[in-house]
């Protein structure tokens, strides 16, 4: 056997090896639908987004009726609809791996143009005198944004549990005490992200806090009640 030979078989093994990356969980990827299909359902159905397409009409319903579901529909266009585009475009043009935006420095890198939505979302809701509940709903959740903003420059806190939460936490101002039945919620979309290996305990954890710290009491402040 010649030299050459002796190289090339004791280089083979390390050729065959898989390298580590996102498709290999066990390096650290995310883990595939198929190994964990209702942690999948729990993080999809518990996106930001979805929180926001059905809370702002809500509750735009349930205070002045028709023309409170059309200002909730409204500010579901830039508080949901313009940043998951948004995100989808950073995706495509491969500015980040997909709309989750699972790396942090990615996040720092996507969080303007959703903030610029959501600002915008906010201001006109303002200088439209929209429905004060979705007014406050939406400046609520801006808030929890920018203070998530600020802790992404350090970590990766979740935002999935923390529009949960925030959610949660709007919510007894509008509907009762009752409405509090749904934090156990928050507690199973913080167990799907950790299950599928997009956070930590830790991460789901802080982001759950934060949600709630800073979303109930702003949207409390700010609500027609104030």
């Amino acid at each position: 056997m010649s030299p050459h030979d002796v190289a090339a078989s004791s280089a083979s093994p390390a050729a065959a090896a898989p390298p580590p990356g996102p498709s290999h969980p066990a390096e650290g990827g995310v883990v595939p639908r198929g190994e964990a299909r209702w942690a999948w359902l729990l993080s999809d159905g518990g996106e930001p987004r979805n929180w926001m397409l059905v809370l702002a009409p809500s509750l735009g319903w349930h205070d002045e009726g028709w023309a409170g579901l059309g200002w909730g529909a409204f500010a579901a266009v830039f508080t949901a609809v313009l940043p998951t585009l948004i995100l989808r475009f950073g995706e495509r043009r491969r500015y980040w791996d997909d709309r989750h935006v699972r790396r942090r420095q990615d996040r720092i890198v996507a969080a303007p143009g959703v903030m610029a939505s959501v600002v915008t979302g906010t201001a006109l809701l303002y200088g439209l005198e929209a429905t004060a509940v979705v007014t406050a709903l939406v400046t609520a959740m801006l808030a929890v944004l920018l203070a998530l903003l600020v802790l992404t420059f350090f970590w990766k806190v979740s935002v999935h549990c923390a529009v949960a939460a925030g959610a949660v936490a709007v919510l007894p101002s509008v509907f009762g005490l009752r409405m509090l039945a749904l934090a156990p919620l928050v507690a199973l979309i913080g167990w799907s992200r950790v299950r599928l290996r997009c956070h930590t305990v830790g991460q789901v954890t802080a982001g759950a806090l934060v949600g709630a710290a800073v979303g109930g009491p702003v949207f409390g402040l700010l609500g027609p009640w104030a």
